[in-house]
């Protein structure tokens, strides 16, 4: 009935629903950084996921920031082959359907919003700490109203780059420049995984992120932060509750504090997002 997509930074993952209410196990291949190629090879497993079943819609995310039309990517720092480029265009050209697209960590979050750790609640917050730092609002079972896109990795926590500077930063420090996985490799020269859990790095990441996750609910107001990405479910991690413990000495103006979870879809979860927006049938841009 409609192919799922989550076309990511390092991976493509594709699948089949028949029944708008879950999927078949999704093909999994490397996100090629050409935009010809990796438009072909989507095609190709696309094509392989329906076996010869019709395709009535296409929905899903591509990684990195949209235009407003949501028809090609403005800013993609991990595939800059693909900046510029009619991705909605070309997928309406080759399989002649409706064809949905949003940000990645937008549909992450709307997939745990609606099928993960923020179900029953109204009004979720996602953030997802990996290679870089992202997240969206989700509210009602739909990612909230936007223009460019959610960037909460993007906003600047060392305001005079005191503490940024020496990790070699030369712009006012933002989220992402402290707690990222790729900012944490920069600054220890190894991968985050080789850091044992042990280490004080964790608690000091988890000081900082407890103060943009603040900064947020001030903003977004919500009723459940959802957190996720590798630096959050993979091992060693920022733990989730020592962010709450942080977030929760800035929000003192509160009567109440969120409910803090970490994310439980995965890998799949920008598939189980996609699944939503078809389910929801209002996010989606129809050619």
């Amino acid at each position: 009935m409609h192919i799922l997509f989550d076309i990511g930074g390092s991976k493509m993952r594709v699948a089949y629903t028949s029944d708008l209410k879950t999927f078949e196990d999704p093909k999994i291949v490397n996100t090629p950084d050409s935009f010809e190629e990796g438009i072909s090879l989507f095609e190709s497993i696309a094509k392989e996921c329906a076996q010869g079943r019709k395709i009535e819609g296409l929905a899903g995310d591509v990684s990195g920031i949209l235009m407003t039309d949501r028809a090609s990517l403005y800013h993609s720092p991990n595939k800059l082959g693909w900046v510029g480029k009619p991705i909605l265009s070309e997928l309406k050209k080759r399989f002649d359907v409706p064809v949905c697209i949003e940000n990645d960590a937008g549909v992450v979050g709307l997939g745990e919003a609606v099928h993960g750790a923020g179900k029953g609640h109204s009004a979720v917050m996602y953030i997802t700490v990996s290679t870089g730092v992202g997240g969206a609002k989700i509210v009602n079972g739909e990612i909230a109203p936007h223009v460019m896109g959610f960037e909460p990795g993007h906003q600047i926590i060392d305001i005079d780059n005191t503490l940024c500077e020496k990790f070699g930063y030369q712009t006012p420090g933002t989220l992402e420049h402290l707690v990222s996985g790729s900012a944490t490799t920069h600054r220890f020269k190894c991968k985050p995984y080789e850091i044992p859990q042990s280490d004080e790095l964790w608690e000091i990441l988890a000081s900082w992120l407890g103060v943009g996750i603040s900064n947020s609910i001030f903003h977004w107001t919500p009723d459940v932060v959802v957190l996720g990405g590798s630096m959050i479910v993979g091992d060693p991690v920022i733990l989730v509750d020592r962010v709450e413990h942080y977030a929760k000495q800035q929000l003192g103006i509160y009567p109440q504090m969120p409910v803090f979870k970490k994310a439980e879809l995965g890998a799949v979860g920008g598939l189980w997002g996609a699944l939503a927006m078809i389910q929801k049938d209002k996010t989606c841009i129809i050619m």
